[in-house]
C-alpha cells in the first residue's frame, strides 16, 4: 500500500445504472469535469462493488488508479460518497496494488479460454449431481477426489467476498497467499481448504465431466463444461485501488475479521 503523491486534476467518472449513481455522475461531472479515461489522472467509479470490478476489468492494463464512491448496497471496495473536496481526497488517498488471477480453462470440445479475475476463480456443478474434482498444486496431486458443489481460488482482495461466504479465511492485503476453498464439500466432509503461496499454480481436473458437468468463472465471466482449469497469480498486471486515509482496504479487511 502506498499513499498517492500525484496531483489529480483530470478525472473520469463512471457510474452504474442505479438512479442515485447516475444523478451523482451528472453533478460531479458538472463540478469537476469528465475526462476520457485514457486522458485521466484517476477514474472515479460511482456504484457498488460490482461496478468497481467492472471498472477494474475495463482498465485491466491501463495502470490508471481507480477510486470508488458507494452508490450501491454493500460497497466493501468503495469509499464514502461525498461531492465535496474530491481533488483533495484523491491526493490524500492510499493506493492498494492488486494482482489478478489468471484462469486458463479447457472445455470438453478442446477449446481453451483465458481470463483474468480480480476476486476469485470459481468452479460450480452445473446440474443436480455433485461435482467431482481432482486438485493439484505445482504439478503434484494434493486432493485426488473432492466431491462438492464447487471450489474457488481467491486473491487477498477477494477473500472477503464469495470466499468468506464459503467459509474461507480472510487474507490481509499484503499477504503473499491465495485461498483454496471448497464450496459445500461432501467428501471429504471436513476439508476446509488450504492457504497457498501466491506463486503456486493450482490445477483442477474435472472427474466424470459428462456425467457431472462443471462450469468455471473468473469473476463474472463463465465457461461451461470445463474439463481442466489452471489458476495462478498474474504478476505482470497491476491494478491500483484508491482508499481514503484510515479506511483503506487493509483496515477494512482487518475490521471484517472482528465482526460478529
Amino acid at each position: 500500500m502506498a499513499q498517492a503523491s500525484a496531483k489529480f486534476e483530470s478525472i473520469a467518472f463512471v457510474a452504474s445504472s442505479v438512479p442515485e449513481a447516475r444523478a451523482g455522475l451528472r453533478r460531479l461531472a458538472h463540478r469537476y469535469g469528465n475526462a476520457a479515461p485514457k486522458d485521466a489522472d484517476a477514474i472515479v467509479a460511482l456504484g457498488g462493488d460490482g461496478l468497481m470490478l467492472q471498472t477494474l476489468h475495463a482498465h485491466m492494463h491501463d495502470r490508471i488508479p481507480i477510486y470508488g464512491m458507494n452508490r450501491g448496497s454493500v460497497g466493501f471496495l468503495m469509499n464514502e460518497y461525498s461531492e465535496e473536496d474530491l481533488l483533495e481526497r484523491l491526493t490524500a488517498a492510499h493506493i492498494s496494488k492488486v494482482h489478478p488471477l489468471a484462469m486458463t480453462a479447457k472445455d470438453r470440445s478442446g477449446e481453451t479460454h483465458k481470463r483474468l479475475a480480480v476476486n476469485e476463480v470459481s468452479l460450480f456443478r452445473e446440474r443436480y449431481q455433485a461435482a467431482k474434482l481432482s486438485i493439484s498444486v505445482d504439478g503434484r496431486v494434493r486432493m485426488p477426489e473432492l466431491i462438492c458443489d464447487g471450489a474457488l481460488v481467491s486473491t487477498p482482495a477477494g477473500s472477503t467476498a464469495y470466499n468468506l461466504s464459503a467459509h474461507g479465511p480472510i487474507l490481509p492485503m499484503n499477504a503473499p497467499l491465495l485461498t483454496l476453498t471448497p464450496i459445500s464439500p461432501f467428501r471429504p466432509r471436513r476439508w476446509r481448504g488450504a492457504l497457498l503461496p501466491n506463486d503456486a499454480k493450482i490445477t483442477f481436473e474435472v472427474l466424470e465431466p459428462f456425467k457431472r458437468p462443471v462450469s468455471a468463472a473468473g469473476d463474472h465471466y463463465e465457461i461451461r463444461d470445463v474439463v481442466q482449469v489452471d489458476v495462478e497469480q498474474e504478476n505482470s498486471v497491476e491494478l491500483f485501488m484508491m482508499f481514503d486515509a484510515g479506511h483503506d482496504l487493509d483496515e477494512r479487511i482487518l475490521l471484517e475479521q472482528f465482526r460478529y
